[in-house]
């Protein structure tokens, strides 16, 4: 269907339109661009373009003050500082939820126990229909619409009463000023049902949520530090005061989202309103009507599909852009939402099902601070043990000295901690109210905690470290346990335990020294028996034989990591060539910049780091050596990849391999930045959000044909 000549430029030759015409075609543009970028996050225009037809109607609006309109986007900009908000009493009242607090599958089971025995059901009877929803971590709003404008904005308040902020909310994005039929082609309109849809009704009230997505937040904190204003603790704190906030142009610099998930007033069928039967309904007109609603919602019938849902929106939490802390689940029809009644202010026919908590108050007992495997020094805070993300936590990273002062933790503070996924728990916020008299301002050590080496911090380096190298048992520990990895040159069997033993009974000084171990001094260790120490003694054997990127990789360069050492040893062929190597031949590797090149320079220059090599290789370390790789094709240069599901011939780690070949980063989780996502069969979370994201998708074949094809003719389309 072709775009209506409403969103088009006159005609060079045309008639000028009136100022009345004009004003109306630009709103009608801006509204349909704003709905491009904001809602389907793919604009058709630059943003340039977008703001020139913003400037020009906001022109006109200044010579013509009578074409402004509550509808035009001008109002997104702000207005006047209120003094206070004034008061809304809601039409129909913003009631909370029930909240399940059992975070495991018995939540769900239990809630569909109580709505079947509400309604009379026998257990053969068939499954109740629900609708499955994310509970956002936010502020609940209330969006009136009159004939399809956005008149007033209400916050929940106590239920009955909230305050207004339209002003605030018309600058969020996201919020259409006008509601309009949208289809694949966009903007159809406000006035008529396309395709079988609902018209816009003459009132009609959408609660929802507004929210500040992780990146935003991040992006804000970061401005707010370089000015040296006040940072926000998490998002929520940073959407609830944006929306409060009395200047509406300060509310307009802050990044605010929205997802629209359920009605208040609405035109009732007998008056021109729409006639819904089901909840799932009612969230895709919302969506036909131009308003944002959160792609993971679904149907499910019964206990166990709740439950399915409840898991895998857990098992992808983190991987969201912004926060949850929990699922809602809603009976899907309207008649048995009816039916089913509320209960003390709260609706018999919802639940919210939470997930564990992942910030928590606790007491900060002592800050620590602990060496790193390149003499970073780290604070850390000991904890008074709470209960957070799934886990109990004892301790936080307080990453380095500045974040530290930054946060202002000191001995004795009351916290927030949070913990998301297998994130390691940070310290997020201070409660100063509850700070003790005397509590000293943290400083970092001038010598290394363990070793007492001096502790030093390089112009322009965050962090502090130490100056011991392996002199430091805590850089030995680190430097031993990450050369034996998985990863680098694995010598099974090695863990933490068994290598403190080592270290500390001084059987160990060097990663040579590994080599060098013999049975009687293994088995006299603890927990040590003779069979455990053979098999000790064999995996050090095996490890002998490596690869030169394991190898360079378990060596411990800072800022070498596996793919580094890949590319190192692909350009370079040899040991030697890497270890002679100058800066500006280092810098002719792709992907090394200046300081990574420092980094293997200033490395290879230091006599006890080229003496650790020559003792390991007289050790019989060894590995294949080549001649330098020849300048070839990397058709996928600066492309980024993920990869999910099994594909049908190659590992994970093979299509890793190929694609790092071609010059490709592999990265682990989709984002706006990722190229493509090649996924295989029991692909899970990754390929729903690359197809949320709009990210091409390949199959095997369509990676191989990519892999194989000539440099620049490596665009694909998606292959599913």
């Amino acid at each position: 269907m072709a775009t209506s000549d409403l969103f088009e430029h006159p005609a060079p030759d045309s008639t000028p339109a009136s100022p009345s015409a004009r004003a109306r075609a630009l709103r009608a543009q801006l509204h349909h661009h704003a709905w491009r970028y904001y809602t389907l996050d793919d604009p058709e225009i630059p943003d340039a373009e977008y703001d020139r037809l913003f400037q020009e109607l906001q022109a006109l609006e200044a010579a013509h003050p009578e074409l402004a309109s509550d509808d035009s986007p001008t109002r997104r900009v702000g207005g006047r500082v209120l003094e206070a908000f004034a008061s809304v009493r809601h039409a129909v009242p913003m009631l909370s939820i029930r909240t399940e607090t059992d975070t495991g599958a018995s939540g769900a089971a239990a809630f569909d126990a109580r709505v079947r025995r509400e309604l009379g059901l026998a257990q053969d009877d068939p499954p109740v229909g629900y609708v499955a929803e994310l509970k956002f971590d936010g502020l609940a709003m209330s969006l009136r619409y009159e004939r399809g404008v956005l008149v007033l904005a209400a916050t929940r308040g106590d239920g009955e009463t909230g305050e207004d902020v339209t002003q605030n909310v018309r600058t969020i994005g996201q919020i259409p000023l006008v509601l309009q039929l949208v289809d694949a082609a966009g903007p159809r309109g406000a006035a008529g049902a396309v395709g079988g849809a609902w018209p816009v009704p003459p009132v009609l009230e959408v609660r929802g949520e507004v929210y500040m997505r992780r990146d935003d937040f991040e992006a804000l904190n970061a401005r707010q530090r370089e000015l040296g204003e006040k940072t926000f603790v998490n998002p929520r704190n940073a959407a609830a005061g944006a929306v409060r906030q009395l200047d509406p142009a300060i509310a307009a610099r802050r990044p605010l989202s929205f997802f629209a998930y359920g009605l208040g007033e609405l035109t009732p069928p007998e008056h021109g309103g729409p006639a819904f039967e089901t909840h799932f309904d009612v969230l895709q007109t919302l969506k036909s009507w131009g308003l944002p609603v959160e792609s993971s919602v679904q149907r499910a019938q019964g206990a166990s599909e709740l439950i399915a849902f409840h898991q895998r929106i857990g098992a992808g939490r983190d991987r969201l852009g912004f926060d949850i802390d929990g699922v809602v689940y809603k009976v899907d029809s309207l008649a048995l939402q009816r039916q089913l009644g509320y209960v003390t202010r709260e609706p018999r026919w919802a639940v919210a099902h939470k997930y564990p908590a992942q910030e928590e108050l606790t007491t900060v007992l002592d800050i620590d601070v602990q060496v790193g495997r390149t003499g970073k020094l780290t604070p850390v805070a000991k904890l008074a043990p709470v209960f957070v993300g799934g886990v109990t936590v004892t301790n936080a990273t307080l990453h380095n000295e500045d974040e530290a002062r930054r946060k202002d933790v000191r001995v004795g503070d009351t916290v927030i901690v949070r913990r998301a996924g297998d994130v390691i728990p940070e310290v997020v916020g201070v409660l100063p109210e509850r700070r003790p008299p005397g509590a000293a301002v943290f400083t970092m050590p001038a010598v290394c905690p363990v070793c007492g080496s001096a502790a030093v911090r390089e112009p322009g380096e965050a962090d502090t470290r130490c100056t011991g190298g392996l002199y430091c048992s805590a850089q030995r520990k680190q430097a031993i346990l990450h050369f034996a990895q998985r990863r680098a040159v694995e010598i099974e069997g090695l863990g933490d335990k068994l290598v403190d033993q080592l270290v500390d009974g001084g059987l160990i000084n060097t990663l040579p020294d590994l080599y060098r171990l013999g049975l009687s001094a293994l088995a006299s260790l603890e927990r040590m028996a003779e069979k455990s120490g053979q098999n000790i003694l064999e995996a050090l054997e095996t490890s002998k034989r490596t690869t030169l990127p394991r190898f360079l990789f378990g060596l411990g360069i800072r800022h070498v990591g596996e793919a580094t050492a890949k590319a190192l040893a692909r350009h370079f062929g040899s040991l030697d060539a890497v270890m002679t190597a100058t800066q500006d031949q280092l810098l002719q590797v792709p992907d090394i910049g200046p300081v990574v090149a420092q980094s293997i320079r200033t490395f290879f220059d230091q006599p006890h780091n080229r003496e650790v090599v020559e003792q390991l290789r007289a050790c019989g370390v060894c590995w294949e050596e080549g001649e330098p790789a020849a300048e070839v094709s990397r058709p996928l240069a600066g492309k980024t990849f993920v990869l999910t599901g099994t594909l049908p011939t190659l590992s994970r780690e093979q299509a890793k391999e190929r694609l790092e070949a071609a010059g490709a980063k592999v990265a682990g989780s989709v984002s706006k930045k990722t190229d493509y996502v090649v996924a295989g069969s029991e692909a899970g979370s990754k390929l729903d959000k690359a197809r949320e994201l709009g990210v091409p998708v390949l199959d095997e074949a369509a990676l191989l044909a990519m892999l194989a094809a000539p440099e620049g003719t490596a665009e694909t389309g998606e292959a599913e």
